[in-house]
């Protein structure tokens, strides 16, 4: 229960000359806006050299391949990481991207494990996730400025699949990604706004975990996947 609201909103309305208000969104008119700005004016390819120059940047390895070829260089890709478990999301994309059969037949027939997130697992989800050596999640956004993927962690796609394994993987379709924090900031504005259901949880993502604490000397794989790997993909 929130007490002495009212009271308190028109004291800062009061010291501010204007009248109390609690239910209008105040419209703000920045003269300058430079973060809306940056980078803005770049084409999509623009935008994805930027994004693989920023990969060398964050220690994470940059892949650039066609739908018809993502499964092959997802299992190459695998296979040089030391093979599975191989933790997953349950996502459609698996499937729109020809991946499926990878997963359930090739994979596990070569005695390479795959464990898929279901909301049915429960904390098992998170144990299965922690003892895989591969994670493997989709991009919802990814920002070119830092080379940064959003995963959007709901239901079946939990966030542990991109935090606990020993590695990560993620695949980038290239329709996903903007200049920076701003625009991404945007879209999830504008999905609260038309009353669309948010994620519990949001992730913003910038290649393997690092830390510089300690006397800003860059220790990479400290506190999570020790390497990553972005793959972009052409969308289908």
């Amino acid at each position: 229960m929130i007490q002495q609201r009212a009271p308190f909103i028109k004291n800062i309305a009061t010291a501010l000359g204007r009248e109390m208000n609690t239910s209008k969104k105040p419209e703000r008119h920045w003269k300058y806006n430079p973060q809306a700005k940056t980078l803005a004016d770049l084409t999509q390819d623009e935008l994805v050299q930027v994004f693989q120059k920023q990969c060398n940047n964050i220690h994470t390895d940059y892949i650039e391949t066609t739908a018809e070829q993502l499964k092959e260089v997802l299992a190459n890709r695998v296979d040089m990481y030391g093979g599975g478990p191989v933790s997953i999301w349950q996502d459609e994309r698996f499937d729109t991207f020809g991946l499926r059969n990878l997963l359930e037949e090739e994979w596990p027939q070569a005695s390479v494990e795959v464990n898929e997130w279901t909301v049915e697992n429960g904390d098992d989800n998170i144990k299965l996730a922690e003892k895989a050596n591969v994670g493997i999640t989709f991009s919802d956004i990814t920002l070119a400025e830092s080379a940064t993927v959003v995963l959007f962690s709901t239901g079946g796609q939990g966030r542990s699949v991109s935090l606990l394994p020993q590695t990560y993987i993620a695949i980038i379709p290239k329709s996903t990604i903007v200049p920076r924090m701003t625009q991404a900031a945007q879209i999830i504005s504008k999905k609260v706004q038309n009353g669309e259901t948010v994620p519990p949880c949001i992730n913003f993502i910038s290649g393997p975990s690092n830390s510089a604490d300690i006397e800003m000397n860059l220790v990479v794989g400290v506190h999570g996947p020790i390497k990553a790997t972005y793959i972009i993909v052409e969308d289908r």
